[in-house]
C-alpha cells in the first residue's frame, strides 16, 4: 500500500491538472442533450497514435482483429528486453481502457504509453482492447467483446500471434475506471466458464479506480465533486444513462453498476475468481464504491489485496511526470511475479 502524507488538495503537478481540466471540458462539449456524442468533435482533439512493429523503448506493438464486422480488436504490445525473452513463461495481461465506457481507445496515446510500460516493466505480453462504446452500444456489448478476446486467444489458430514463451495460464485481466468495471465483470464470466478455455486461465485481476455506483450518493461523490477534474455525479450519471438499455431493473443499483450492492451477484462459490488488487486513490469521487468492492471481496471469501494513494485523482497513473504512476507500475509488476510464483510452486 501506498504510503503518503495526508494531505487537504491532490498531490499532482499544475502540467497533470491542465491536462485533466482539458479532457474534462472536452468530454463536456462532446456529450449531446439527446443522449449522443459528437464523435468528430473527439476526432479533432483526440491524440492517437500507431502501432510501431519495430521496438520503442524495448516494447513493439501490432494491431490484431478479432471481428471486423463490429470493430473489435487490440493492440499487442510484446517487450523485446533481454529479460522477457529469457524467461521460460511470460505472463499475458488482458487490459481494458478507462473512459465511461463512453471515451478513448487502445490507440489513445496516453494508453498506448502505460500499456507499453506494463509490458516492458512487468515483464508482459500486453492485449489492450478495442471494445464497442455506448451510447451506440449499450450493455452488455462490452462484455461480450471482452470475453470474446480471451477466446480468441485462446484459440489455437492464434497462436502463432504470440511470443513463443507465453504461458496462457498466467493470464491477468486489467484495467482502469471503467475498463476495472469490465475486467472485474470478464474475470466473473471465465471464472463461471472455465471450461471454455483450453489453455487460458485467469489467475490475476488488477482493477484500477474502478467505476462502479448506484443509486446512492456517497461521501465522496458529493464532497469531492469540486476537487477532481474528470469525475462528478452529473458526468457519472450521464455515462451510466449512456451505458445502460431501457428497460426494468436499467439503473444504477444494476448488478454491472452497483456491483455489492442489493442486486450483487452471490461470488462466494466461484472458486477460480482470481485474485485481485484494487487501486484506489484518495480524491477520486468513486473512492467509497472502490472500498466496498474491496470489502465486498473480502467478505466473499476472495484473495484481494488494497492498494491506496491518499492524494491522488482518478486516473493518476497514465500520467508519467505523477511519482505515484511509476509507484503503480511497479506494484503491479510485483502482483503479477507473486500470482505467477504461486501457480509455478503449485
Amino acid at each position: 500500500m501506498a504510503q503518503q502524507e495526508k494531505k487537504s488538495s491532490p498531490g499532482i503537478p499544475w502540467r497533470t491538472r491542465i491536462a485533466l481540466s482539458f479532457v474534462s471540458t472536452i468530454t463536456d462539449y462532446s456529450r449531446r442533450q439527446n443522449g449522443t456524442v459528437n464523435r468528430r468533435l473527439l476526432g479533432i482533439f483526440g491524440l492517437k497514435t500507431s502501432a510501431s512493429p519495430n521496438p520503442v523503448n524495448g516494447v513493439k506493438s501490432y494491431d490484431v482483429t478479432v471481428d471486423s464486422s463490429r470493430d473489435l480488436w487490440f493492440r499487442l504490445f510484446i517487450p523485446t528486453t533481454d529479460e522477457s525473452r529469457n524467461l521460460s513463461s511470460l505472463p499475458i495481461i488482458v487490459f481494458f481502457h478507462g473512459g465511461g465506457f463512453v471515451y478513448l481507445s487502445p490507440d489513445t496515446k496516453a494508453y498506448d504509453a502505460v500499456c507499453r510500460r506494463f509490458a516492458r516493466k512487468t515483464p508482459a505480453v500486453v492485449v489492450s482492447v478495442n471494445y464497442r462504446l455506448a451510447p451506440e452500444h449499450k450493455y452488455p456489448a462490452q462484455y461480450d467483446d471482452g470475453f470474446d478476446v480471451l477466446k480468441f486467444l485462446d484459440n489455437e489458430k492464434n497462436r502463432e500471434l504470440l511470443p513463443e514463451n507465453v504461458d496462457l495460464s498466467l493470464c491477468f485481466l486489467a484495467g482502469d475506471s471503467a475498463g476495472g468495471n469490465l475486467a472485474h465483470h470478464v474475470a466473473k464470466r471465465a471464472s463461471e466458464m472455465t471450461s471454455t478455455f483450453d489453455a487460458l486461465k485467469v489467475i490475476g485481476l488488477v482493477a484500477i479506480q474502478p467505476f462502479f455506483g448506484g443509486e446512492e450518493r456517497t461521501e465522496s461523490e458529493l464532497k469531492l465533486v469540486e476537487v477532481d477534474a474528470l469525475i462528478s455525479v452529473r458526468r457519472t450519471d450521464w455515462m451510466w444513462n449512456a451505458f445502460l438499455p431501457p428497460g426494468e431493473g436499467m439503473d444504477r443499483d444494476h448488478e454491472v453498476i452497483n456491483v455489492c450492492g442489493p442486486r450483487a451477484v452471490d461470488i462466494s462459490k466461484l472458486d477460480n475468481f482470481p485474485a485481485t488488487m484494487v487501486v484506489v486513490g484518495g480524491f477520486d469521487p468513486l473512492k467509497d464504491w472502490q472500498r466496498r468492492y474491496y470489502e465486498w471481496l473480502k467478505r466473499s471469501g476472495k484473495d484481494v489485496h488494497l492498494s491506496e494513494y491518499p492524494t491522488m485523482v482518478h486516473a493518476f497513473y497514465i500520467f508519467p511526470e505523477v511519482p505515484e504512476a511509476t509507484h503503480l507500475i511497479l506494484e503491479v509488476k510485483d502482483f503479477v511475479n507473486k500470482q505467477c510464483s504461486k501457480v509455478v510452486k503449485n
